[in-house]
């Protein structure tokens, strides 16, 4: 495979921003292209980290099951972006279960590389780091959230967390939105109804919401603010 100018490409994913073009150009060369249609499995949760996945196009929705056989949802990533780092570090299979939500280009490198990069550049293993940091703050304000906010707080933040261009795509359905909240589909199906009578948020049309009234969405995120 040559290193021709979709190597560039590379240069999007955070993980690799600072690398320089000789490394983007090795990289590419040892991964491999994958496509994934929608409603593909890109990684099934358990099974050995033997690549990084990295995203290039598309967008996909990370899931595991629990003991008791319940569905949690983690959230959906977009890309550019490199999918389940930690999977690869700690070596005990993938964190979760990822579903192509749409049409996915993927370049896929072998552990062996990528854990060379980590050795070899301090920006790629600083960045890591950053991001671990950041999952485990996030995990706990995850927890934090679950115990004390109604689900309709819940609801406003994860929407304007997602609507990055004023529209939040839904994680599949309301199934799947009220797993990752952590509440029923009835319970999530009542407060986006409340948040539709409101002004706040539109209709969901093609698997996405538009939001309306981000200010005010945002005082529904934050209720003890108020």
């Amino acid at each position: 495979m040559s290193g021709g100018p979709d190597w560039r490409r590379l240069r999007d994913v955070p993980l690799f921003s600072a690398l320089p073009d000789t490394g983007l150009k090795h990289l590419w060369q040892a991964s491999v292209p994958r496509r994934y249609d929608t409603g593909e499995l890109l990684r099934t949760q358990g099974t050995p980290a033997d690549h990084l996945l990295v995203l290039l196009d598309g967008s996909t929705a990370a899931s595991a099951t629990t003991a008791g056989g319940r569905v949690v949802r983690f959230g959906t990533w977009n890309g550019p972006c490199a999918l389940d780092k930690v999977a690869l570090l700690d070596r005990a299979g993938h964190t979760a279960t990822f579903t192509a939500l749409t049409p996915c280009t993927v370049r896929a490198v072998p552990r062996p590389r990528f854990m060379a990069l980590l050795d070899d550049s301090a920006a790629v293993r600083a960045h890591v780091l950053h991001l671990l940091a950041a999952q485990a703050r996030a995990q706990q304000q995850r927890l934090t959230d679950a115990v004390t906010l109604p689900c309709e707080a819940r609801l406003a933040a994860w929407l304007l967390e997602a609507a990055a261009d004023g529209r939040a795509r839904l994680p599949g359905g309301q199934h799947e939105l009220a797993d990752l909240l952590g509440v029923t589909r009835v319970t999530v199906n009542r407060a986006l109804s409340r948040l539709r009578r409101d002004g706040l948020i539109g209709p969901a049309e093609g698997g996405r919401i538009e939001v309306l009234a981000p200010e005010l969405l945002a005082l529904r995120a934050a209720p003890d603010a108020r």
